[in-house]
């Protein structure tokens, strides 16, 4: 299974679109998919104040385990990671119109009547999955894997 599907399948399994985007490009990357589950726990539905979608999120997470800086005196891949991480959420921008929760269901999660709203019209049901998909499938393009 490419790694676009896998991170659909996770987010219908109700994992969120944080976790479902990076667990499905963890294992290229030595991180087993339960850890990166743990690891973006936190960060769906815009880290649960309509943010930066969480799907964006989980598809940073990959773009820091391919170009991250891991070594203080490697000022190269500083620079490389951030430009790549400014490429995705422009593309992710380009394609959906926004990267920010709150936009893209057009309404305030971070209020309990926000909340609310989105559940009681399925917002998360019918934005989530493809904002999963296009953050998977533009991590893939820029990694160079998984379509």
């Amino acid at each position: 299974m490419d790694n676009v599907m896998k991170a659909v399948q996770l987010f219908e399994q109700k994992f969120m679109c944080s976790q479902a985007v990076f667990a499905a490009f963890s294992e290229q990357f030595g991180i087993s998919e339960k850890q990166a589950l743990q690891i973006g726990a936190c960060f769906g539905a815009g880290m649960n104040k309509g943010e930066v979608c969480g799907a964006c999120t989980g598809a940073l997470m990959v773009l820091g385990m391919k170009y991250g800086r891991f070594d203080a005196n490697d000022l190269e891949s500083r620079a490389e990671g951030n430009a790549k991480a400014v490429q995705f959420l422009e593309e992710f921008e380009k394609r959906k119109g926004s990267y920010i929760c709150r936009e893209i269901l057009g309404c305030d999660i971070a209020t309990e009547d926000g909340k609310n709203y989105a559940r009681k019209n399925d917002l998360f049901g019918k934005f989530c999955p493809e904002m999963v998909r296009t953050a998977a499938q533009i991590v893939s393009e820029m990694i160079g894997s998984g379509e």
